[in-house]
């Protein structure tokens, strides 16, 4: 089915980051904050537009993103409801696109170490596929990013709250793919000061270079 090969990343990056204490999207990691490491990840990935989601505190992140903003392949929105829970920026991110694309992937904004060939190869596994939803496994646990067809758009923008699309995963097993993905650190998300602190050991422990990745 050739039309599945048209996805389009919508990154999640519209929270208040509770948990956290300040706004995670505006946290450094090296060189470049926690959700600039994940939009250079999808805009260097195989993701034919990539929209990136934002709410609370979006004009002080949009100014760390400079020139970003700018490609012609990356649309910005901003979710006024951002307040209610992570299923109205995935559905404010949707409606950006559902009618010229087939399909999706939500990204989240506190993956920092996402690689773009974990994302190609969730796609290229999703295209080659009769399946609706595209799921990554590491060592035995599900994670993000996932990908959906429009066959569950409409699913997707009824729910509520702040559980993300898990829920529709779980009553669609059929359709889910699991796809086996070799990258531990890829799957790190980062919620709290404790979780930045564990990820920065594990990168030192694994001399994996911070800095490393598309400016």
């Amino acid at each position: 089915m050739p039309h599945k090969k048209h996805t389009a990343g919508i990154i999640l990056a519209a929270g208040m980051s509770l948990r956290f204490g300040q706004p995670k999207q505006l946290v450094r990691l090296g060189e470049k904050s926690l959700l600039e490491w994940v939009l250079n990840a999808a805009l260097a990935s195989r993701l034919a537009q990539v929209v990136l989601v934002l709410g609370h505190e979006h004009q002080k992140i949009l100014q760390t993103l400079e020139t970003k903003t700018n490609l012609p392949h990356l649309q910005i929105v901003i979710n006024p409801r951002y307040r209610e829970g992570q299923s109205r920026s995935l559905q404010a991110g949707l409606s950006a696109v559902h009618k010229a694309f087939h399909s999706v992937m939500f990204l989240l904004g506190d993956q920092p170490r996402l690689q773009p060939d974990t994302i190609d190869h969730l796609l290229e596994s999703f295209w080659s596929s009769e399946k609706d939803i595209c799921v990554p496994v590491c060592r035995g646990k599900r994670g993000n990013p996932t990908i959906f067809s429009r066959a569950l758009y409409l699913k997707l923008m009824a729910i509520e709250g702040d559980i993300g699309a898990r829920d529709i995963i779980l009553e669609n097993a059929a359709q889910v793919l699991s796809v086996e993905v070799d990258d531990p650190l890829g799957f790190v998300d980062i919620d709290s000061q404790e979780d930045l602190v564990e990820l920065q050991n594990l990168l030192a422990k694994s001399r994996s270079p911070i800095n490393k990745g598309k400016p």
